[in-house]
């Protein structure tokens, strides 16, 4: 008998919602949230905060030009010659390559920042030790900067998120199948983040619902290190 047709499945352009009732808190963010939440109150005018791939740096970056009414720039766009950008208030600037740091632009707008006496968030997957600065004057005002850090989840937040981008996509699963991922995939954000938009693809592409087969299946895909391992006690028996 002929299989079935499989669905072609249509890309949504799903976008995440940054703001501050969307954002899940644990003991992973806690910190980092307090503190983007104590502005104006900082202990010093530039913070830095640094975290793993989908950890939630841009959605706390988004919460606090928010609150303090400011600026958002991603560092791509900021790292471009552009000398017409003049701040006035408080700035963030998103995702700060460590290999690629935009040096004269962050120097120039932390004078700014300073003679404004305005204050800065930026975001980064490193910490400043491990930035390449090659201007020892920059270098010596980001020492100076709040460092505040994103860590690894715990099953609690894991849980929780999954739960939020499976309803974000309106995709209805049983609490067994989420309980099945939890325990088979990299205890990361950015993980849960893409297994839930390949399971949407899957689920659409197959006309079913998300089943523990399914989400096997695209666990495997995705490289999970606990799938792996079950295919291999699988074989040796």
């Amino acid at each position: 008998m002929a299989s079935p047709p499989r669905q072609i499945p249509i890309p949504l352009g799903h976008q995440p919602v940054y703001n501050r009732d969307s954002f899940i808190v644990g003991e992973a963010n806690r910190a980092a949230l307090q503190l983007i939440e104590s502005w104006p109150a900082w202990p010093v005018p530039v913070v830095i905060l640094t975290g793993p791939p989908g950890s939630g740096k841009t959605h706390l970056a988004h919460i606090w030009t928010s609150l303090a009414g400011g600026l958002l720039i991603e560092a791509d766009q900021f790292a471009q010659p552009n000398g017409s950008l003049t701040i006035t208030g408080p700035t963030a600037i998103d995702g700060i390559d460590m290999d690629n740091v935009p040096e004269k632009a962050l120097f120039h707008l932390m004078n700014m920042a300073a003679e404004a006496a305005t204050t800065l968030l930026m975001t980064s997957r490193t910490p400043v030790a491990n930035w390449q600065i090659g201007l020892p004057d920059l270098g010596s005002r980001l020492r100076l900067a709040a460092p505040t850090e994103l860590t690894a989840p715990d099953d609690a937040l894991l849980r929780q998120v999954m739960v939020k981008l499976f309803t974000d996509r309106q995709l209805f699963i049983d609490k067994s199948v989420v309980d099945y991922i939890l325990l088979r995939m990299e205890r990361s954000l950015a993980s849960a983040s893409r297994i839930v938009s390949a399971l949407d693809q899957a689920a659409l592409s197959a006309g079913r619902r998300i089943t523990r087969p399914l989400a096997a299946d695209v666990l495997e895909a995705d490289g999970s290190p606990e799938t792996q391992l079950d295919g291999e006690r699988t074989a040796e028996r």
